[in-house]
C-alpha cells in the first residue's frame, strides 16, 4: 500500500463527529489539526430505526465543512468510519450516499466488535507500555465499547447497545433528573453489562481505563467538585448521583470545566458508567486520552507497513476453517495475474480490487468445513455474518458477494444484485482461476492470457492445453453458458 506522510481519520459517532489529520515521522503521529462537531445523530433516530430530516441535515452540514479540511488529501490518505448509529439506521443506503458525497471520501460502516478493537488500538498506543491486562469501557453516543488486552492486542471485545444519547433519551427526555429515573437508567444499564460480565467482572483484568467524551466529562466534573484527581472512583460515582439528583434538571447542572455541549447527555452516561462500575466492580479507574479515532489511525499507519490487520484475519480464518492453502494460493496468483492482465481499474481500485480477490481466493473454500455441496453458499455466509477485525462492514459484504459468485448460477447472482463492470470483472477472474485450478496443481501462467472489455471478457489459452485439459475445456464451455444467460460474453479462444 502507498504511504503518505499527512494522514486523517474521520470518527462519525452517535454524539460527534470528531476529524484528526496527523503527520507521520519515524513511525510516529504527530497531530496537525482536528475539528469536532456535536451532530447528536442519535437523537434523530424514530421509534423504527429511521433517522430523521433534521439529524440527517446536522451530520451533512458538518461533513461539509469537514470536506474543505480534507479535500486536498488522496484517498489513501484518509479513512472514515461511521458507528453504532450507521450500524442500525434504517434508512441507511441514501443517507451513507449522501453522506459520502458532502465528505468526499468512502464512509466504512464498522461492526461494534471492530469499534472495540481499533478503540483499544487507539488506547493502548497512548498508554505507557505494560504487560498488565487492562479493561477498557469506551461510552459513546449509541453504544458502549468493552475491551480486555494486553500491550498492543485486544482479547475479549464486546459492544453494547446503550450511548449517552440514547439513554438520556429513552430516560431523561424532559431534562428531568429524578432519583427514580436515574435508578432505572442505572438498572437497564447493569441489565446489559450483566450479558458479558462473566468475561469482564475484576479478576479478569488489572487495570480499568475509561476513553472518549463521557468518561472524561466525569471525570472532570469528579474532579472539579474535589471528588476525585482526574480519575473516576466508585465513590465519586455516588457523590455524583447526589449532586444530579440535587440538580433535578439539566438545566441546573452548573460545573466549572464542563464544556457545555456534554451537559445534556451527562445524566445517561453517568448512568451506564455507574452500571458498568457496579456490574464489573470497579473500584477506579482511569482515563485515557486516545480513542476510536487514534485507533483508526494507528490501523491505516499499520496497512503502509504491510501489517495489514485484515490479512492477518484472513489468516486466522483459514487456519479456523481449515482452508486448503496451497490450493488457496494457487487461485490467488491466478486471479492477480489476471487482474493485472486485465488492466482498465484505476489505480486506488486496483489497489482495493488486488486485496479483494486475494482475500477471496484464499477464503472462498471456508464453507467446505461445512459441507461441500453448495459450499460457496456457507463460506459466503461465514464471511457475511463472522466478526472479521479489520475489514469494514463494506469490506465485508462485497468480500461475501465475491466469493458467493466463484462457482454455481449467474443468474442468481445478478438477480440478487446491482453489480457494474468492475463487479463483474472481479467475479470473472475469480471463477476462471477456481476453474482452471480445479485440478488442484500448479500451472504455468504463461499459457493464459485476459482481457476485458464492456460486458465482455476474453481469455485465450495455449493449443497444447486443450488436448491436455479436456475437463477443464468442458467446464468453460459450461461458464460460456453462464455468462450468455445474463446478456455477458465470455470468449475462451486456443492460440
Amino acid at each position: 500500500m502507498q504511504e503518505y506522510s499527512t494522514i486523517a481519520a474521520v470518527d462519525l459517532g452517535s454524539n460527534s463527529f470528531r476529524l484528526q489529520i496527523v503527520r507521520i515521522v519515524d513511525d510516529q503521529l504527530y497531530p496537525l489539526d482536528s475539528l469536532k462537531e456535536t451532530v447528536r445523530l442519535a437523537s434523530g433516530l424514530s421509534a423504527d430505526k429511521k433517522l430523521d430530516d433534521a439529524a440527517q441535515g446536522r451530520a451533512i452540514a458538518c461533513l461539509k465543512r469537514f470536506n474543505e479540511r480534507l479535500r486536498d488529501l488522496p484517498p489513501g490518505a484518509v479513512r472514515a468510519v461511521g458507528t453504532n448509529t450507521f450500524r442500525v439506521v434504517k434508512n441507511a443506503q441514501q443517507f451513507l450516499a449522501d453522506a459520502e458525497a458532502a465528505l468526499g471520501f468512502p464512509i466504512d460502516v464498522i461492526a461494534g466488535r471492530e469499534e472495540a478493537r481499533l478503540i483499544y488500538v487507539g488506547v493502548s498506543h497512548g498508554l505507557p507500555p505494560s504487560a498488565v491486562k487492562r479493561l477498557v469501557v469506551d461510552i459513546g453516543g449509541g453504544s458502549t465499547e468493552c475491551i480486555i488486552g494486553e500491550g498492543y492486542q485486544p482479547h475479549e471485545m464486546e459492544s453494547l447497545y446503550m450511548g449517552c444519547v440514547n439513554f438520556t433519551q429513552r430516560f431523561f427526555a424532559d431534562g428531568k433528573i429524578t432519583k427514580s429515573a436515574i435508578q432505572q437508567a442505572e438498572l437497564a444499564a447493569r441489565a446489559e453489562a450483566q450479558s458479558i460480565a462473566a468475561n469482564f467482572v475484576a479478576g479478569h483484568w488489572t487495570e480499568a481505563i475509561g476513553s472518549s467524551g463521557t468518561a472524561r466529562a466525569l471525570a472532570d466534573v469528579l474532579q472539579q467538585n474535589g471528588w476525585g484527581d482526574g480519575g473516576i472512583t466508585a465513590q465519586g460515582l455516588e457523590k455524583l448521583r447526589g449532586l444530579l439528583i440535587k440538580a433535578g434538571d439539566v438545566k441546573n447542572l452548573v460545573v466549572p470545566g464542563l464544556q457545555a455541549d456534554r451537559i445534556p447527555v451527562l445524566p445517561g452516561g453517568f448512568a451506564i458508567m455507574a452500571g458498568v462500575f457496579a456490574e464489573f466492580e470497579i473500584e477506579n479507574m482511569i482515563v485515557a486520552g486516545g480513542a476510536l479515532r487514534e485507533g483508526v489511525l494507528y490501523d491505516l499507519l499499520g496497512r503502509f507497513h504491510h501489517h495489514d490487520q485484515r490479512d492477518l484475519t484472513v489468516t486466522h480464518f483459514m487456519s479456523r476453517y481449515h482452508v486448503d492453502a496451497k490450493q488457496a494460493a494457487r487461485v490467488e496468483a491466478l486471479a492477480i495475474n489476471l487482474l493485472e492482465q486485465a488492466g482498465g481499474q484505476n489505480e486506488n481500485n486496483l489497489e482495493m480490487a488486488s486485496h479483494l480477490l486475494a482475500w477471496a481466493a484464499r477464503l472462498h473454500e471456508t464453507g467446505i468445513s461445512i459441507a461441500h455441496a453448495g459450499y460457496h453458499k456457507h463460506s459466503a455466509y461465514i464471511l457475511a455474518n463472522a466478526d472479521m477485525p479489520g475489514f469494514s462492514k463494506l469490506d465485508q459484504a462485497r468480500l461475501s458477494l465475491l466469493v458467493r459468485a466463484h462457482r454455481g448460477s449467474l443468474a442468481k447472482v445478478a438477480r440478487e444484485q446491482t453489480l457494474v463492470d468492475a463487479d463483474w470483472e472481479l467475479i470473472a477472474i475469480l471463477r476462471l482461476a477456481v476453474l482452471l485450478c480445479r485440478n488442484r496443481r500448479d500451472l504455468e501462467h504463461g499459457a493464459i492470457s485476459f482481457q476485458r472489455k464492456p460486458s465482455k471478457v476474453k481469455l485465450t489459452l495455449a493449443p497444447q492445453w486443450l488436448a491436455e485439459n479436456p475437463l477443464s475445456e468442458y467446464l468453460l464451455q459450461d461458464e460460456i453458458k453462464q455468462w450468455k444467460a445474463i446478456s455477458r460474453e465470455l470468449a475462451v479462444v486456443f492460440s
